[in-house]
């Protein structure tokens, strides 16, 4: 690997340190799979669980466990009616949203355990008795960012990814949707059903969601191999396949060909009431009931199917780097635009993208990309939209023949598992063969976009174009690779702006009428000319 010198002050910024969220880790085990059975109450809202919890243990001698799970408080929240494990009771305690398993005797190195907890209440976030437009009754879970906790006993974290199955009991009336494959539909009598999901791949916590609702739901043949299918209220039925087909075969299409297999046994569309936007369960999307329109809706198809490699698939370790989902989610929608629709309307979503960047970074001054600073809530256009950017400008910095070998091999590492921005920064670094320390660490690490101030004069006895630049923001100096065009040329010139002020002599047989920066619109700046 080539390492190129670089001023002391880009160096000393960036050493991917590891920043870490604030939830407390319990590094002696593993949760391989989870059981959820569900009964559901549709006239209270309350649903009666028993969750089976398959955990490895790698740290000998350890006295108890916990999982995350939603305490009583006001009427809502979990009641737990009793653990077991191998058919006998074990002890516990649940306090402050952590449900505390003794574990008697201490287990011993790689020893597998199952945990059953029963348990019953209405849950006050993450799962919700709704209406829908319609005015049907419905249930839809939304576990985004941490809200499993609220109706399901977990580890509700995206550190500890696992396996799971849905057994899911309701009024036969409704058809059931989940992550994975469909098992078993159930007919109990007494008009109740159990509807039987299971999701063979290891996943995070808020990727496991059920909707429950009188659907109209289909399969649509496959695109790259992949089983697709559409669960919408029966009313939307013919807006739903205007809305999804094509969207998902062009989504799937692409990134199966520039990213690798897509990850999961099927992929869903599904119409969700009780929410906004859309959500990228594992396997089984859900979109807001405005979303389902008869129009083909690609950028936000797209968006969410790339979450199934990035996000969902490649999920990041801790909520700090939530960029690795987020930003990319956001940057590789508008690659299918440009692969689609064309690179004007790639470059006018790049530019719609860097204002929103400018506007959420005077609300929110101090904010970069990669969080140093416990994770409080859902992020925001700094990591959207900036995460987005710092991709778009790393493929222009190392090509795009070594940014899509980069990309492959970083979702071939760590496909099902998890992985920092250090990880996803030591893969480029590989794939471009150079060191770009001084570029994850500005455009990551640091706070706020670059200002850049030019004006230009044509001398006419040296035949030059004399162009001054200036970085006008404040504290921090950035490194920018430049494109410059003269009377919108073809083939721009490319310089380097690493100082606070500098000037650059430009051959040129005639005075130009216009020289622009960044013609191509690769670099995220606040360019301002003064003219002439």
């Amino acid at each position: 690997m080539k390492h190129p010198i670089a001023p002391a002050f880009f160096l000393a910024l960036f050493s991917l340190a590891a920043y870490a969220d604030n939830y407390s880790r319990q590094p002696g085990l593993d949760v391989e799979h989870y059981v959820f059975r569900i009964a559901l109450d549709d006239a209270a809202g309350e649903i009666a669980g028993e969750t089976t919890v398959s955990v490895r243990f790698f740290q000998p001698g350890l006295g108890a466990f916990w999982l995350d799970l939603a305490s009583p408080s006001q009427g809502k929240g979990m009641t737990v009616d009793g653990v077991t494990s191998a058919a006998a009771a074990v002890s516990y305690t649940h306090a402050d949203g952590r449900l505390r398993i003794a574990l008697a005797p201490p287990p011993s190195a790689g020893e597998l355990r199952r945990y059953t907890v029963r348990y019953h209440g209405v849950p006050a976030d993450g799962f919700h008795l709704v209406k829908n437009k319609f005015g049907e009754s419905t249930f839809f879970s939304n576990n985004w960012p941490d809200l499993a906790h609220q109706w399901l006993p977990t580890i509700d974290h995206p550190y500890d990814k696992a396996s799971s199955e849905f057994f899911v009991t309701a009024s036969a009336r409704y058809q059931v949707v989940a992550n994975g494959m469909l098992v078993e539909q159930l007919d109990l009598g007494g008009g109740r059903r159990t509807t039987h999901w299971s999701e063979s791949v290891p996943i995070a916590t808020w990727l496991n969601n059920i909707g429950v609702a009188e659907f109209s739901s289909r399969r649509f043949g496959t695109a790259a191999g992949v089983p697709l299918e559409i669960w919408v209220f029966p009313r939307d039925r013919e807006a739903g396949m205007l809305t999804f087909e094509e969207a998902s075969r062009e989504s799937i299409e692409f990134y199966r060909d520039r990213i690798g297999p897509y990850p999961y046994e099927k992929l869903a569309n599904v119409e969700a009431a009780g929410m906004g936007g859309a959500m990228e369960n594992a396997s089984a999307i859900f979109y807001a009931e405005n979303h389902v329109d008869g129009r083909p809706a690609l950028h936000l198809v797209s968006h969410e199917v790339a979450h199934q490699w990035f996000g969902n698939s490649v999920t990041e370790k801790d909520w700090d780097d939530v960029w690795l989902s987020e930003g990319f989610a956001t940057y590789f929608a508008l690659l299918t635009t440009e692969h689609y629709e064309g690179r004007d309307a790639f470059q006018n979503g790049l530019k719609e993208a860097r204002e929103r960047v400018f506007t959420a970074e005077k609300r929110l001054p101090g904010v970069a990309v990669v969080q140093d600073k416990p994770w409080t809530g859902i992020p925001n256009a700094v990591v959207y939209q900036k995460g987005a950017w710092v991709l778009h400008m790393l493929r222009g910095q190392i090509g795009e023949e070594k940014f899509w070998a980069g990309i492959r091999e970083y979702y071939r590492r760590f496909r099902d598992g998890n992985a920092s921005t250090a990880d996803f920064a030591a893969v480029m670094e590989e794939a471009a063969d150079q060191d770009l320390r001084w570029f994850f660490g500005q455009w990551l690490y640091h706070a706020g976009s670059p200002v850049v101030e030019s004006t230009w004069r044509y001398n006419p006895a040296t035949k030059k174009i004399e162009l001054d630049l200036e970085q006008t923001q404040p504290g921090f100096l950035y490194r920018l690779p430049l494109e410059i065009a003269i009377d919108s040329s073809p083939n721009p010139e490319k310089i380097e702006l690493n100082q606070r002020r500098q000037r650059f002599e430009i051959s040129c047989a005639k005075s130009p009428t216009s020289v622009e920066l960044d013609p191509h619109t690769w670099l995220l700046m606040d360019a301002r000319s003064a003219g002439k």
